[in-house]
């Protein structure tokens, strides 16, 4: 099997994306891997100027790549406008889709362990004849090499979930665009979907991911979720974490003080070759109810002073807001 192709996303945060590149560099299938880059355009002047650096850095590395050889090629594209996210996402997903048979998808502040690439062509090529695993995910919020080692299947250094995570993750052409829809509305979003199962997918309220449909547009993980529970598909998930998400304070989405907050499931990813064998895909209660546990307010760990400003948020700004 070909090695499948690694796709980049990038917006306006060079730094961010140039680790991201260097850690991906670092892989040991990356001469064999074609990346394609999609740059997302400005909103206006002053983001338009962070894009442009960000596509300077892009064609630096470019050069770099054409005389090392460290990838086996990278392609660049440049939207002329800005895309926003989640239609550069889908429309780069679906244009790279079109030459490939799989991909594996980045964004710009995800870093790679130097065996995520082996990780995900032994995962896409392991299941390739079973529909069923529909997402092979790079991260997970568990540490189960280390906390529960006994859950684990012999020989085996993964797990199943229905929860997909964008952290780094692959799939194959006939999962994806049989079943993935961008959603217009919460109306079709929800569609066909019980209280059973919303309460399911956001383990019993614990994971509200959800919400997140009353956004215009929708997000396209969220899409994804659904899409892979209609189908009752499932994620092959690594027991510890191959990636790790360097973006997590200072992000266009979202931002946090350490001051206030640390995450439970930020650490360092796996430094070795994980095991893979096939198996039957089929979730396990210990580990389903473990990430209902770890994924409690998101992951995050308040500090007392955090505490005592979510607190105050809660009883007074977002009340207020409210009315």
């Amino acid at each position: 099997m070909p090695t499948t192709p690694v796709i980049l996303f990038v917006y306006n945060r060079a730094d961010n994306a140039l680790t991201t590149l260097r850690h991906l560099m670092a892989n040991t299938l990356a001469a064999d891997t074609d990346l394609y880059v999609f740059s997302d355009g400005g909103k206006d002047e002053k983001s338009w100027k962070a894009v442009k650096e960000v596509r300077t850095m892009l064609h630096e590395v470019q050069a770099e790549v054409e005389q090392n050889k460290s990838l086996r090629s990278m392609t660049i594209v440049e939207r002329p406008c800005n895309y926003y996210l989640e239609r550069n996402v889908v429309e780069g997903i679906a244009e790279v889709l079109e030459k490939h048979e799989t991909v594996a998808v980045l964004e710009d502040d995800i870093c790679t362990s130097p065996f995520f690439l082996q990780y995900i062509n032994d995962a896409l090529n392991t299941y390739r004849h079973d529909p069923r695993v529909m997402h092979i995910s790079g991260f997970t919020n568990l540490d189960l090499l280390a906390d529960h080692p006994d859950w684990l299947q012999e020989n085996d250094e993964t797990y199943f979930t229905p929860h997909m995570s964008g952290w780094g993750w692959a799939t194959w052409r006939d999962r994806w665009n049989a079943h993935f829809r961008h959603f217009k509305s919460r109306e079709e979003a929800l569609d066909g979907l019980t209280e059973d199962d919303i309460a399911e997918m956001e383990y019993g309220g614990v994971f509200p991911c959800l919400r997140h449909v009353e956004r215009s547009p929708i997000p396209w993980d969220i899409c994804w979720e659904i899409a892979i529970h209609r189908a009752n598909g499932l994620c092959l998930t690594p027991a510890h974490t191959m990636v790790r998400n360097i973006g997590l304070r200072q992000g266009t989405h979202f931002s946090s003080s350490p001051l206030l907050q640390h995450f439970s499931y930020d650490r360092e990813p796996l430094q070795r070759q994980l095991r893979i064998t096939h198996r039957l895909p089929a979730t396990d209660q210990r580990t389903e109810a473990a990430f209902a546990e770890a994924i409690k307010d998101w992951g995050i760990i308040y500090t007392p002073l955090g505490k005592v400003a979510r607190w105050i948020y809660k009883r007074f700004i977002k009340t207020q807001a409210k009315h």
